[in-house]
């Protein structure tokens, strides 16, 4: 089965969106699993799987601001990256 490029692209990008939200929930959920254990407490993994769906949240918007740039400006460079000052 052929699948049309933007099938395939469509697919690659719900593919990232799912990591990037995924990967931070469930390191910070382990590693909250990880300190409740060694300090006794039971709050913590609270606090880390909601600090990794919001670190979750911001890379999908990253990715999504990424991606809404005008293809023309990407191709010619004239789009600062986001970490980059003004002039």
């Amino acid at each position: 089965m052929k699948l049309d490029k933007s099938v395939r692209y469509a697919l690659a990008l719900v593919g990232q969106f799912g990591f990037s939200m995924l990967v931070p929930i469930f390191l910070l959920f382990w590693l909250g699993l990880r300190l409740d254990r060694w300090l006794g407490t039971n709050f913590l993994v609270i606090i880390f799987f909601f600090a990794g769906a919001l670190i979750g949240m911001w890379n999908i918007y990253a990715l999504v601001k990424r991606l809404d740039r005008p293809k023309e400006e990407q191709a010619k460079g004239r789009v600062p990256d986001d970490d980059s000052p003004e002039p």
